[in-house]
């Protein structure tokens, strides 16, 4: 197996990243240029390369907390078109699609908790309040952005006019299944139930070496780190957020939320130890699927990597589809295989790590992210340029 088959695409070399660099350096450069002197003084920060604006780019959220930057809710109608057609470039149509649903969904979760939730602010579920922010000159040989808030975070670095990062790539949706009008909204219906189906397609030896714990982690292990390392555990509630709550109801609200959901996993210090993130991965390796399964897994692996933007995605489909290109990937679950009870699964190899919970609020709240292990933010992109800048 070659070198690229056990690493994964490289970044520079997928095809499709110079034209989703360019329309998104083109997109950046008209959202910019609409905003006035006190706005793009929230929405521009400085390159990659200085590291204090580095040290705030590699900050990322999905709690409903300041993510940084421009807030939808402080620009005009013509502005916010542009500031999504940014948003858009950094997708493919379904990907886009999906960002838009959960941003909606804010008004409905604002319903489900009874008007109430404010979390410090005027509104606390508010569809306004979703940042963009660029980092350094859009078409300058090293630049970045990203757009998030509440369940939404999307992180992109270009650096030589290629698009060299999408990730980390968070999507949540709360609540994950609500009702519509003859039918339901389940906004990651479908990367729920291809990998419950991948699941209960193992055998009974299969699933054994595939299951993490008999209970789901109430939350994604990675959490909000800029960078996935061995051992990590999950991240409690406190901690993810741009800093902790002065106000002591606030405080105490985050303290209750987290021990509702480690009460209702059970989870002990232990068990998180358990369903720590490993480098060698945990659960099932790819080697030990049926070439059903082995399809299977690359489908589950699809709805991840097809929110890029369609080369990318395109690219990513043809790499895993290769002879041996799965080998080192692991696929594992914890919690129970019944729709719409509490469960965990994980996608995990040298280049690849997705995790997905749903859990919380009966099990109807859902997070699910799309991390690369070596290369979040493109920081050996950014490790190899510094390098050779300075030689």
């Amino acid at each position: 197996m070659s070198a690229e088959h056990e690493d994964g695409p490289k970044p520079s070399a997928a095809p499709g990243r110079r034209s989703a660099a360019s329309a998104m350096a083109a997109a950046a450069t008209t959202w910019l240029g609409a905003l006035n002197p006190d706005q793009l003084r929230l929405a521009l920060d400085d390159s990659p390369l200085n590291p204090d604006a580095e040290a705030e780019r590699l900050r990322w959220f999905y709690t409903p907390t300041d993510h940084g930057g421009l807030a939808l809710s402080a620009q005009g109608p013509a502005q916010q078109r542009l500031a999504m057609q940014l948003v858009a470039t950094g997708l493919s149509e379904a990907g886009y699609a999906t960002v838009a649903t959960v941003l909606g969904l804010e008004n409905v979760l604002d319903q489900v908790e009874g008007w109430r939730t404010d979390w410090g602010r005027e509104r606390g579920r508010d569809p306004g309040l979703y940042w963009l922010r660029v980092f350094g000159r859009p078409g300058g040989p090293v630049w970045a952005w990203r757009f998030g808030g509440h369940h939404i975070s999307l992180n992109n670095l270009v650096a030589a006019g290629r698009l060299v990062s999408t990730t980390p790539c968070f999507i949540g949706a709360d609540p994950a299944r609500t009702a519509l009008l003859g039918g339901s909204l389940l906004p990651l219906g479908g990367i729920e139930a291809e990998a419950r189906a991948l699941a209960a397609a193992l055998t009974r030896k299969q699933l054994s070496a595939a299951l993490l714990h008999q209970s789901a982690v109430s939350d994604i292990v990675s959490g909000n780190r800029p960078q996935v390392g061995d051992g990590d555990t999950m991240i409690h509630m406190q901690d993810l957020w741009r800093g902790r709550f002065d106000d002591p109801a606030l405080a105490r609200l985050v303290d209750a939320i987290d021990r509702r959901a480690e009460d209702a996993s059970g989870y002990t210090d232990e068990d998180h130890t358990r369903v720590a993130i490993t480098f060698p991965p945990r659960g099932i390796s790819a080697r030990d699927l049926t070439e059903d399964q082995r399809r299977g897994l690359r489908r589950l692996l699809s709805r991840y990597t097809g929110r890029a933007p369609g080369d990318l995605a395109a690219a990513y489909d043809a790499h895993f589809a290769v002879d041996g290109a799965l080998d080192a990937v692991h696929f594992g679950w914890a919690g129970s295989l019944e729709p719409g009870q509490a469960h965990y699964y994980r996608i995990h190899g040298p280049r690849i790590l997705v995790e997905y919970d749903n859990t919380q609020r009966q099990a109807n709240h859902a997070h699910s992210v799309w991390r690369d292990p070596v290369s979040d933010f493109g920081l050996d992109v950014l490790a190899q340029h510094r390098a050779q800048t300075l030689h």
